[in-house]
């Protein structure tokens, strides 16, 4: 199964284990980290970046990608869609049916409000279930929501906007209770306390888990509820465009059925986006951990009716995808692994970093392994370093791993890899979207009435980095947030006339800045297929 070099490397690995599991790297320090985020990480590659031409971000620079389907053409005209006689009528219309678009679901139908769900894929099938790690929130005796508060801010370079990370940090603690009382079942010890760990640039141990499938337990619990209330899912359906009223308000949404193509109508009072994240856009060329309808399409409908986007050029490349076998490049490799005690180790079996360094940090630091310093192993579709899974039983006893990350023993398992006596190799994956839609502290976009955002969609929380543990706590408090909201507001909003005229408008506006492009927006799908 391995060639000579992984054997070579792999007995290399095996001889400085224990060695290993008593070295402890120092961490780098401030200048240390910027010097190596600017030569290594994906977000400083420059020449990966276009300026935007039109929008309300123009002049910004994102990555090719990005500015590809934020400057296309829409995938209908105005004289396509009846407006005058919607096929759906609600006070709070949530186009996305992942964790954050459950949790807002959840909330405004607690307020009253008549609220719907409208989602490409089906319920939970989102970057919630993906997540394996864990929810972060102080709710300890020696942690707080400000030291909370402190490594955030610091982790994502002292840029997420403040109301914003200080509304995620205090509403934390509510937020594990209310997933508790509505069935999650978090990891707890035998006194039923609930039991935290560390994650990178954590200074307490503040995530809580269940085992390594967290997001999947929480994605289950808040389906049910969904499915329980009976809120309406309309799910195998996009939402291709905004609908605007004459006051400029949101006021629906152009939804396409993505099988027979139907085009049908949404009014609505308020409109969430809750679509997530862009992995399958593939920035770069890099493999990604996102599920399979993760293209952006969220940032693409606010930024076409004009709604301004936050960090749009930075993403969240997570350290450890897995690199091998071939089957599962890209999916994700918990950092929970590194909490419980496995450290980053390079072909010659050498420690190379701490093993709790942010994921920018650690990405940047296994990509300069692999290039200059080659000490990467070579898979044969790529490179990547050892993650040592034997050390965490050596260090927390026989049945560690299958207790404590069991998903992850069994996906490398259907492989022949047995991870409790042998490493796994890894790389960066492309995972989570730290930019998005510009919102205030209430979840409405900061210049376009009516329009909330909730979950991945949203940019500002983390800054240009995130830490471990956040997002899945950004979709309970947002989505929450913003269904809360919305629904409120709801009961104050007289729609106007319903209209489409944003769509010329921002064609003239392609045209105006001698755009040209075959590509429409949404992308809704990513195409694996050659045309023939």
């Amino acid at each position: 199964m391995y060639s000579e070099q992984f054997q070579k490397s792999l007995q290399a690995v095996a001889d400085a284990r224990e060695a290993n599991i008593a070295y402890e790297p120092q961490r780098m320090t401030a200048q240390q980290k910027e010097d190596l985020l600017k030569e290594y990480h994906p977000d400083y590659k420059t020449s990966e970046f276009t300026e935007l031409l039109i929008g309300p971000n123009k002049g910004d620079k994102v990555p090719h990608e990005l500015a590809e389907t934020l400057q296309a053409h829409s995938r209908i005209k105005a004289e396509d869609v009846d407006l005058a006689t919607p096929d759906y009528d609600v006070d709070v219309l949530i186009i996305g049916g992942g964790g954050a678009g459950a949790s807002a679901a959840i909330e405004a139908h607690n307020s009253g409000a008549s609220v719907m769900i409208v989602t490409k894929l089906r319920i939970g099938d989102a970057n919630t279930m993906m997540a394996e790690g864990g929810i972060q929130a102080a709710d300890k005796e020696n942690d707080s929501p400000a030291i909370h508060f402190v490594d955030a801010f610091g982790g994502g370079h002292f840029a997420a906007k403040r109301e914003l990370l200080s509304k995620l940090v205090c509403d934390a603690p509510e937020a594990i209770q209310w997933l508790s009382g509505l069935g999650v079942e978090f990891d707890k010890d035998p006194q039923g306390n609930m039991i935290t760990t560390h994650g990178g640039g954590t200074s307490r141990k503040r995530m809580h888990a269940a085992k390594d499938y967290s997001g999947a337990e929480i994605m289950r619990t808040l389906r049910d509820e969904v499915l329980n209330r009976q809120i309406p899912v309309v799910d195998f359906t996009s939402a291709i465009e905004l609908i605007l009223d004459t006051n400029g308000n949101a006021a629906g949404a152009v939804l396409m059925n993505m099988e027979t193509k139907e085009l049908l109508v949404a009014r609505a009072k308020t409109v969430i986006i809750a679509t997530g994240g862009a992995g399958r856009m593939h920035y770069q060329g890099f493999p990604t951990s996102n599920h399979y309808g993760a293209t952006a399409d969220g940032l693409v409908l606010g930024y076409r009716v004009g709604a301004k986007l936050l960090y749009a050029e930075t993403l969240q490349y997570h350290p450890t995808g897995a690199a091998f076998p071939e089957q599962i490049f890209g999916a994700l490799v918990t950092e929970k692994v590194r909490s419980l005690g496995a450290k980053l180790v390079n072909e010659k079996g050498e420690v190379f970093m701490h093993p709790l360094e942010t994921r920018d940090v650690a990405a940047a630091s296994i990509i300069r392994e692999c290039s200059d310093r080659d000490n990467g192993i070579d898979t044969g579709s790529g490179k990547g370093v050892w993650l040592d899974t034997p050390m965490i039983e050596k260090i927390g006893g026989e049945g560690t791993i299958e207790k404590r990350i069991p998903a992850m023993m069994r996906m490398f398992e259907k492989y022949g890899i047995d991870i409790r006596k042998e490493p796994i190799l890894v790389y960066p994956t492309l995972h989570y979207q730290n930019g998005g839609l510009d919102i205030t502290e209430d979840c409405m976009t900061t210049n376009v009435e009516n329009l909330y955002v909730a979950g991945e969609a949203i940019g500002g929380i983390h800054g240009r980095n995130r830490l471990m543990g956040n997002s899945l706590l950004d979709i309970i408090v947002f989505g929450r947030s913003a269904g809360k909201n919305a629904a409120q507001k709801s009961k104050d909003v007289t729609i106007g006339e319903l209209t489409l005229d944003h769509i010329e408008k921002f064609e003239q506006e392609i045209k105006d800045a001698g755009i040209v492009t075959d590509s429409v927006s949404p992308k809704l799908l990513p195409k694996y297929t050659r045309d023939v």
